[in-house]
C-alpha cells in the first residue's frame, strides 16, 4: 500500500508574522515504518502530536539519548537527528525564528541549543492547552487558529538591536557569497564580537548559520519533482563544487546528498506547500 499525506500548511496571525514562520499539520498513513533525518536549519521547532507521541533514537545532541516525546522544542544545530516511525504520524510543526524563541519560549535559541526539550516543561499548563484543543476533531486552519489564539494571549514582544538583527538576517539569508567579516565591519563590529554576540543569542557561530542557510539551499533544489544535477546544486547554493556539498553534507545530515535523495521516501511536513523554511524535523 502506498503512504497517503493528507496535512496542510498556514501562516501565522501577521501579528506573530516575526516569531512564527508558518505552521505545518501532517497525518501520514500506510507507510512503510522506518527512520527518516531531521535536518538542520535556521528555524527552530516545535512540534505537538495528535494521538502517538514522536520516536527520537537518535538526538542532534552528542550527549542527549533518545526518546519519545508528546511535546518537544529544539534550537538551532548543526547535527542531524534520526526520527522513527511506524508508517504512520499525526501532528502540526510550529517554525520560530530564533526572535520567536524568545518571545513565545522565553529564552534565547542558545539556550534550547541543539537539545530536545519537553515543550511542557517550558510552557507549562498553555502546552497542555494546545495539544488538548489540537487533538479536537476540527480542520487544519481551526487548528491553527487556536495555536494563534494561544500564542497570541500569552506572547511577550521582544527585539534585538539592530546590529544583531541585520547580522542575522545576513548571515543566515539567501545570499550564498556572503562572509563574516564583511558583516562583521557592516554592522561595526569585530568578528571576535560578533562571534561572542552571535553564539550567545542564537547557539551557533556566524560560520555556521552560513553553513546552515546553504545547506538548506541546497536541500530544497534536491527537493524538487524532478531535481538539478548535483554539480548544478551544489553552484547554484554556494559550494565551491559537488565535491564540497557532499562533505557538508556528510556532516549536516549524515549522509551525502545522493544517498539521501536515492533513500528517502518518507514525506514529512516540509513536504506540504509553505514557505521555505527549516527545522530539524524538515529531512
Amino acid at each position: 500500500m502506498a503512504g497517503v499525506s493528507e496535512g496542510a500548511s498556514g501562516v501565522s496571525d501577521p501579528r506573530l508574522s516575526a516569531y512564527v514562520l508558518g505552521y505545518e499539520g501532517y497525518l501520514l498513513h500506510g507507510f512503510t515504518p522506518g527512520t527518516h533525518v531531521g535536518m538542520p536549519g535556521s528555524a527552530l521547532t516545535v512540534i505537538i502530536t495528535i494521538g502517538e507521541s514522536i520516536h527520537v533514537p537518535v538526538s542532534s545532541h552528542p550527549e542527549q539519548p533518545g526518546g519519545h516525546w508528546d511535546m518537544l522544542a529544539s534550537g538551532l544545530t548543526v547535527r542531524p537527528a534520526v526520527i522513527a516511525h511506524n508508517g504512520f504520524q499525526h501532528g502540526v510543526q510550529l517554525n520560530l525564528t530564533p526572535l520567536g524563541c524568545r518571545a513565545v519560549l522565553g529564552m534565547p535559541a542558545a539556550a534550547l541549543g541543539s537539545w530536545i526539550v519537553d515543550l511542557a516543561d517550558l510552557l507549562g499548563p498553555r502546552a497542555t492547552e494546545l495539544r488538548e484543543r489540537l487533538a479536537e476533531p476540527v480542520s487544519w486552519p481551526e487548528r491553527f487558529a487556536v495555536i494563534d489564539e494561544i500564542l497570541l494571549r500569552h506572547i511577550a514582544p521582544v527585539r534585538w538591536d539592530d546590529e544583531l538583527t541585520h547580522a542575522w538576517a545576513l548571515l543566515s539569508g539567501p545570499d550564498p557569497a556572503v562572509r563574516v567579516a564583511e558583516v562583521a565591519d557592516e554592522i561595526g563590529w569585530s568578528r571576535r564580537h560578533l562571534g561572542n554576540r552571535f553564539g550567545a543569542e542564537f547557539g551557533i557561530t556566524p560560520k555556521d548559520a552560513v553553513r546552515v542557510a546553504r545547506f538548506e539551499r541546497s536541500h530544497q533544489l534536491l527537493r524538487e519533482p524532478v531535481a538539478p544535477p548535483l554539480a548544478t546544486v551544489a553552484a547554484a547554493a554556494g559550494y565551491y563544487d559537488q565535491a564540497h556539498m557532499a562533505r557538508e553534507w556528510r556532516e549536516l545530515a549524515g549522509m551525502p546528498p545522493s544517498v539521501w535523495r536515492e533513500h528517502e521516501e518518507f514525506p514529512f511536513v516540509q513536504d506540504q506547500p509553505v514557505a521555505e523554511v527549516g527545522g530539524w524535523c524538515h529531512e
